[in-house]
């Protein structure tokens, strides 16, 4: 990475987007205490975060999910809510009564106790998505969550995510599936190479030549244009 800058304020929802290998979950592995940056700083509600561990900076309200989605695969679906709750809730009690409420949010009420590994891709990923909002976060960092989603299934995601956002939580999105960014991102920001190439508005974004050469390509920047 080199002199990325980025701002993200309460509330909205942030898209990064950009081709295979340009810095993108980098951006999210140095924000939430992953990589150490070289320089520069980080703030939050603040505070400088450089330095502390990723679980301190999840107790302060910032928490990231993945993109190859990993739960305790031999623990049910409350479970592996739970253990995530428990960053927050220290009394088991509360981290269950937090899990259920949150199992329920993202519709897996029907499969909490049902191991994770039999679960669905979309299963997965919705499970991935309630560890996260049972820590309590203020800012989620979703990394391509809507990777390998049928459509349908975006659009549910679409749904359930502007839903999380409405409930005051900031979202910072990578991700590849453009309508789903394009629908939910309020701004839009491109990496290539480790480099920040173009900030604006999704409409702006795609009409950015540097954009259409280094990522979306032409026959996508002119279907965007005709749309604009």
């Amino acid at each position: 990475m080199s002199q990325v800058s980025l701002d993200l304020e309460e509330g909205e929802i942030l898209g990064i987007i950009g081709p295979n290998g340009a810095g993108k979950t980098t951006v999210f592995n140095t924000i939430t205490g992953f990589f150490k940056p070289d320089a520069g700083e980080i703030w939050f509600s603040g505070e400088n975060l450089v330095n502390l561990k990723p679980h301190q900076i999840c107790q302060r309200g910032m928490v990231r999910t993945f993109q190859l989605v990993k739960p305790f695969l031999q623990l049910t679906v409350l479970d592996n809510v739970v253990v995530a709750a428990l960053n927050r809730r220290k009394i088991v009690q509360e981290a269950n009564e937090k899990a259920l409420e949150t199992i329920d949010f993202v519709g897996l009420s029907e499969k909490k106790d049902h191991l994770a590994t039999g679960l669905t891709l979309p299963g997965r990923k919705r499970l991935e998505l309630a560890r996260a909002l049972a820590t309590e976060p203020k800012v989620l960092l979703l990394d391509e969550v809507m990777a390998g989603l049928t459509p349908t299934e975006v659009d549910a995601l679409i749904r359930l995510l502007t839903e999380v956002n409405q409930k005051g939580i900031t979202i910072l999105l990578i991700e590849h599936v453009m309508r789903g960014l394009m629908a939910l991102s309020k701004r839009v920001v491109v990496l290539n190479y480790g480099v920040k190439i173009a900030e604006g508005t999704p409409k702006e974004v795609v009409k950015n030549s540097r954009v259409i050469e280094a990522y979306l390509g032409e026959e996508f920047g002119r279907e965007e244009l005709k749309g604009a």
